[in-house]
């Protein structure tokens, strides 16, 4: 069975080929030097020729609230336009299964917790990054409107915040947690007495290593078919407070750290409900405890050898 993985090279879609390859598929990854997702015409033709029985949208433009905030216009256009285009030509290449790859951020900002697949457009959006999160919902709506034209047995997953190797760690353009971990093991190299992060730290929020969001897309692929998208998370949170404490204690920080509440902190809690996919034989292996040390691990190494997004 021949799978394509889009995004293949970023964290999430690099983890979905190392799954999809350790289970003895073979797999094509698509990244900008293959094909530009948001040229219609050359991913309609590429689809056509590679023919496969699964296509994994894992391809996005992504960042954290600073970046979100900052460039909504490319947010929500390249975003829609990359879904689009796969799924257009997915049909046209009569693909049976398309896995479409959302953001947790697309449910209400105050929304309750822990956060059901049925509280989506419950309530407002996070102001800081609403364009990423309607491009996200545009794309649940149109996998739900290929299932009902034209009898697609395609799927919406909403990942959880994920981290792990391949992650960006560009200060300005990273998710927070890839951003502790560069700003902690620079602080330590450099023997900083004092680390100041945004916001009051009090936010919630839950995280995921990407090779267990792999391999719950690999068994979402095999045994999940509803019109209904699915959350994948660990289920459990903590605060942005906390997890600054934990990634500078596995980076051997021990200075200070420091809060600028000018800075805003984005949605005051979020965490899911993963009754789903665990109903599937799902559960996270790996502790945030361990994938936060096996990161740093891998971030220093790729640094040295000049292979980190940084």
């Amino acid at each position: 069975m021949t799978i394509v993985v889009a995004g293949a090279t970023g964290l999430a879609g690099s983890a979905i080929v190392r799954a999809y390859e350790k289970a003895g598929e073979e797999v094509i990854g698509i990244n900008r030097s293959v094909c530009n997702l948001l040229d219609r015409e050359a991913t309609v033709a590429f689809l056509k020729k590679a023919k496969p029985a699964i296509v994994v949208d894992a391809a996005a433009k992504v960042g954290g609230i600073g970046a979100n905030n900052a460039f909504p216009v490319e947010f929500l256009a390249d975003n829609v336009r990359i879904q689009s285009n796969l799924m257009e030509a997915a049909h046209a290449a009569d693909v049976e299964k398309f896995i479409f790859l959302g953001s947790s951020c697309i449910y209400p900002r105050d929304c309750a917790q822990p956060i059901k697949e049925e509280y989506l457009l419950t309530g407002p959006l996070e102001e800081t990054n609403s364009a990423y999160a309607i491009a996200k919902i545009a794309g649940i709506e149109l996998i739900k409107s290929f299932r009902k034209e034209y009898g697609r047995k395609w799927i919406s997953l909403m990942p959880t915040n994920l981290y792990g190797p391949r992650d960006n760690f560009e200060l300005q353009g990273s998710h927070v947690l890839p951003a502790f971990i560069r700003r902690f093991v620079e602080a330590q190299a450099e023997g900083r007495a004092k680390e100041t992060l945004w916001g009051t730290g009090s936010p919630m929020r839950e995280f995921l290593h990407v090779d267990d969001l792999a391999n719950a897309v690999v068994l979402a692929g095999a045994k999940y078919d509803s019109v209904v998208h699915m959350n994948i998370g660990s289920g459990e949170d903590l605060t942005i407070k906390a997890l600054a404490e934990l990634v500078a204690k596995a980076a051997g920080f021990k200075g200070e750290i420091a809060w600028d509440s000018s800075k805003p902190d984005g949605t005051p809690r979020k965490v899911l409900d993963v009754t789903k996919v665990k109903s599937l034989g799902w559960e996270p292996a790996i502790s945030l405890k361990d994938g936060i040390a096996s990161t740093i691990e891998w971030y220093i190494d790729a640094t040295a050898k000049g292979v980190s997004r940084r």
